[in-house]
């Protein structure tokens, strides 16, 4: 039988307790910095209110909704809660978002980077 030497117990075992107390500090900063809001929120309300706005002026006939969108109505359904969860993490994303699908302006969020 042939043994496979590694390294000794005493230094496996610090390597492995220095990458546990270096991961839960990570994982702690990441937690107190973000809560429960997630680090790429402001994109997720942004892209909730773009594609809403593009939803209502997709399926505007008479051009009536979407004017009333650029108007104001975007600000007002925001108040109103009709973001849903997406507008919590940035309402001031969503609302954005909103006036850009609404006068047809591309996502700022288009391209593999952005």
């Amino acid at each position: 039988m042939v043994r496979h030497e590694g390294p000794p117990l005493r230094k496996f075992i610090a390597c492995a307790a220095t990458a546990v107390l270096l991961g839960t500090g990570v994982a702690a900063y990441v937690v107190t910095e973000y809560d429960e809001r997630p680090p790429w929120g402001t994109d997720i309300a942004y892209e909730g209110g773009y594609l809403q706005a593009v939803r209502i002026r997709k399926y505007d006939m008479t051009g009536e909704r979407t004017r009333a969108l650029l108007a104001g109505e975007c600000v007002a359904m925001e108040r109103r809660g009709m973001g849903g969860d997406r507008a919590v993490h940035a309402p001031e994303a969503w609302v954005a978002g909103c006036l850009d699908g609404a006068a047809g302006r591309p996502s700022t969020n288009q391209g593999m980077l952005h």
